[in-house]
């Protein structure tokens, strides 16, 4: 068995609130257990405990990352097991597909012992109120973000070659398809490249392509069609029967950042900031969006403008991160007090019961 292990963010805190690709993510999962009850920070320990206890007898892993709290997981999936550890709670949702064969809701409010909160009820209230404000005031922040990176959008989409553009489209079609098409129904998954956290901008994309055989490095500026050309071609991949996972923009859920063809091998994505790498295999490749299809010049043209336009961005989404990182203190605080009020006897049952069904998926 080629066991990997790789980590994904599902949901993300974007410029149009919270959005997440839970659905997707889990399509092919036929035994999911979905953690309830809204007890900050137990989810993510039992998540945690289950998979690293199952990882090394249930092949590959796939760890979803939380976009709330830095290190904590909001969840795990087992792909030869088709089976995942989820948390359910508010916001993230997630459509029943046959409660009670396929989904089994775990209400983990069963191991807090409730006369140890109410003493804390006012304190609860209190930062459960402060986590909602600052988490919109980070959502505010980062539609303002997203409305001066349109600003800088235009002054590149003004001065696109789209001919050009799509000349670039339709050459790396030709070159990941050929003539190759597949006799099935192409499985499409979606999920973020990375997400904003309360530590700034975090990606995975050194674990998600370290398998590839071969990897594109997308260069170019806002506007210039990179997003552009990773939907044409996943309408492309879908087309011809070839499985595509599709990795949308932490902050744009509307836009792309990354392709993977895991039949193909191949990988490309937009590397420019704040996910920006460079080629380091002899068999990675740069595709210069600005080369091919901008103006010459325009950078040069614009400097002053586009210098002011990125420092606006720049102090906007600090903002926001800072406000993700007052949330999180507030999660914190309140993982602490829950963390007190649990019965660790039952919470070691909800533990074990869990180990129990996925490890008899093993045999």
């Amino acid at each position: 068995m080629n066991a990997t292990v790789r980590h994904i963010y599902a949901g993300g805190n974007t410029a149009r609130g919270y959005r997440c690709f839970f659905d997707s993510v889990l399509a092919e999962v036929d035994r999911l257990f979905v953690l309830t009850g809204g007890v900050e920070g137990l989810a993510s320990t039992l998540i945690q405990r289950i998979g690293d206890e199952l990882a090394p007898r249930a092949g590959s892993v796939e760890w979803i990352h939380s976009p709330f709290v830095s290190g904590a997981f909001d969840g795990v999936i087992f792909p030869e097991l088709r089976a995942a550890v989820v948390d359910g709670s508010y916001p993230r949702s997630l459509q029943p597909r046959a409660p009670g064969l396929i989904e089994t809701y775990v209400d983990l409010q069963a191991a807090i012992d409730a006369d140890r909160l109410s003493p804390r009820r006012n304190l609860i209230a209190t930062w459960y109120e402060a986590l909602y404000q600052k988490t919109q005031e980070a959502y505010e922040a980062f539609a303002q973000a997203l409305g001066i990176h349109d600003e800088w959008e235009e002054i590149y989409i003004a001065r696109l070659n789209r001919e050009e553009a799509n000349r670039v489209a339709e050459e790396v079609t030709a070159l990941f398809f050929g003539e190759e098409t597949l006799p099935k129904n192409a499985r499409i998954r979606h999920m973020y490249l990375g997400a904003a956290t309360p530590a700034g901008p975090v990606d995975h994309i050194p674990n998600l392509t370290a398998g590839i055989g071969k990897r594109y490095f997308i260069k170019g500026r806002p506007g210039s069609g990179k997003s552009t050309m990773l939907k044409k071609l996943v309408a492309e991949a879908k087309r011809r029967g070839f499985d595509a996972d599709v990795y949308h923009c932490g902050l744009d859920p509307h836009s792309l950042d990354m392709v993977i063809l895991p039949e193909k091998s191949l990988a490309i994505f937009d590397s420019t900031a704040p996910h920006e790498y460079f080629p380091d295999r002899s068999s990675d490749e740069v595709i210069d969006m600005y080369a091919r299809a901008i103006e010459p010049g325009t950078d040069e043209a614009f400097a002053d403008r586009l210098a002011e336009i990125r420092e606006r961005y720049a102090a906007v989404m600090k903002k926001g991160t800072a406000s993700l990182a007052e949330a999180q203190a507030c999660r914190h605080r309140l993982a602490d007090i829950y963390g007190q009020a649990a019965d660790r006897e039952k919470v070691d049952a909800i533990h074990q019961a869990i180990i129990r069904e996925l490890t008899a998926r093993l045999a």
